[in-house]
C-alpha cells in the first residue's frame, strides 16, 4: 500500500473527498501487518478522533480496496480483514490466538487449479492454520512435558 501522502495524491487524483477522518484510516493502514477488521479500525480511530464513523471506514476500505490499494481476505470465520500488503503473499492464522500473519510460499506460481475445466479461476488462495510462535511457546512452557512427546513423536 503506497504511503499517506501518496494516497492523499491518489484521492485527489480521483477527485474523491479527501477528509481527516481518510487520512487518519491511511496512518492506521499504512504497513499495517495485523490485517485488521473495519472494527478494530474504527475502536483505533474513534479513539483519536471522536466522532469518526464506521459507515466511513467501511467506505474508506472498500474505495482503497477498488484501487487496488488493499486486500480483502476472508478467511471463512465471519470478518473480514483487509491487508495493506499488495504483494503476492499467502497468510497463516493462529488458532489460539487469532493472529493472521503473511507467509510466502516459494512455490507457489507453480498452483494451478488442474481440474478446473469449465471454471474461471481468478484467484488462487493458501490459508496456513495451526499455532502462532508466541502461542506455541506459550503451550510449551504450561506443559513441559508435551515437549518430551513431540519429541519422541517425531
Amino acid at each position: 500500500m503506497r504511503s499517506p501522502t501518496e494516497l492523499a495524491q491518489v484521492f485527489r487524483e480521483k477527485q474523491l473527498k479527501l477528509t481527516p477522518q481518510r487520512q487518519l484510516l491511511f496512518s492506521l493502514l499504512h504497513q499495517n501487518q495485523s490485517h485488521p477488521t473495519a472494527e478494530s479500525l474504527y475502536e483505533i480511530a474513534s479513539k483519536q478522533m471522536p466522532g469518526i464513523s464506521l459507515r466511513t471506514i467501511y467506505q474508506t476500505l472498500g474505495e482503497l480496496a477498488d484501487m487496488g490499494e488493499l486486500q480483502l481476505v476472508d478467511l471463512g470465520n465471519g470478518a473480514m480483514r483487509f491487508d495493506p500488503n499488495m504483494g503476492e503473499h499467502q497468510h497463516f492464522v493462529c488458532g489460539s490466538c487469532g493472529a493472521i500473519h503473511d507467509v510466502d510460499i516459494t512455490s507457489a506460481p507453480k498452483l494451478r487449479a488442474g481440474s478446473a475445466e469449465g471454471f474461471a479461476v481468478e484467484e488462487i488462495g493458501v490459508v496456513f492454520h495451526g499455532r502462532c510462535n508466541r502461542c506455541n511457546h506459550k503451550q510449551q512452557v504450561r506443559s513441559p512435558g508435551s515437549q518430551a512427546k513431540n519429541k519422541a513423536s517425531n
